[in-house]
């Protein structure tokens, strides 16, 4: 008589996932034609092999930046020397998911940003947010995906008004929290107002600590605002500093 086997408790944790966590996809996926920064071009995809033509198999080739649609902006896409995303280690993949909710205020102010008093207002409800974590800030900006007008929302003096991060909270996840990395779902970490003034102060601040984020996230509204995990991943380019990333949350109904 066989003995029997052993319990695999990876296996058994990856069974018990299936079997009552949600996955839900956090990317937007990306094509020619979405809305970008100004000074990128756009995706030029082209088809080198194809079924229909006869080939034995499909490729395309893809020509786009590396901030492009749902990415990872890795420490150096700011800072000369720093982590790049090769140097990103998978430890830093899987992360407690926080997800700071500032929607409602966004209706009927698109400048809205985040304060201490929301980030209070969590703690009391769920804890302490965790060292380590991902913290994704909901402002339901994602809806207006993939209208570039609608995106960047400007007004008659061109002037954009998107939310963004606020410099106290993000320094009370770095400073004080030691969170890992940060995620929105508006193109940039500061507010419009700010970007259309040239003023990137608060993603110089992010990457200037040796964290990293990911840009034009989606379906934050499906997720707890805590309990949740993230699974970021991007591919591996030696020195690369950016890249279209996959991420999805792992958390139950």
């Amino acid at each position: 008589m066989s003995a029997r086997a052993p319990e695999h408790r990876l296996w058994s944790a990856h069974r018990d996932l299936i079997e009552t966590a949600v996955r839900t996809d956090l990317t937007h996926p990306f094509r020619s034609g979405q809305p970008h920064f100004p000074g990128f071009g756009d995706e030029r995809r082209e088809t080198v092999f194809s079924l229909e033509g006869g080939d034995g198999f499909t490729v395309h080739r893809y020509t786009l930046v590396g901030q492009w649609g749902t990415h990872v902006d890795p420490p150096s896409h700011f800072v000369a020397g720093a982590r790049t995303l090769d140097r990103i280690p998978v430890e830093e993949m899987i992360l407690p998911l926080v997800v700071l909710d500032v929607a409602d205020r966004v209706r009927t102010d698109p400048d809205t940003t985040p304060t201490l008093d929301d980030v209070r207002s969590w703690e009391r409800r769920n804890g302490r947010v965790p060292a380590g974590s991902f913290v994704a800030l909901r402002t339901g900006w994602s809806r207006r995906w993939p209208d570039p007008v609608a995106m960047t929302n400007r007004d008659e003096d061109g002037v954009s008004h998107t939310p963004g991060w606020s410099a106290e909270v993000l320094r009370y996840l770095f400073e004080e929290v030691d969170a890992t990395a940060i995620g929105h779902e508006q193109s940039d970490t500061d507010p419009g107002i700010a970007g259309s003034a040239g003023d990137c102060a608060l993603e110089a601040y992010v990457l200037g600590r040796d964290r990293w984020q990911i840009e034009l996230m989606t379906n934050l509204d499906r997720l707890p605002e805590a309990g949740a995990l993230i699974v970021a991943t991007w591919p591996r380019p030696l020195g690369g500093s950016g890249f279209p990333a996959r991420a999805f949350a792992l958390h139950h109904p």
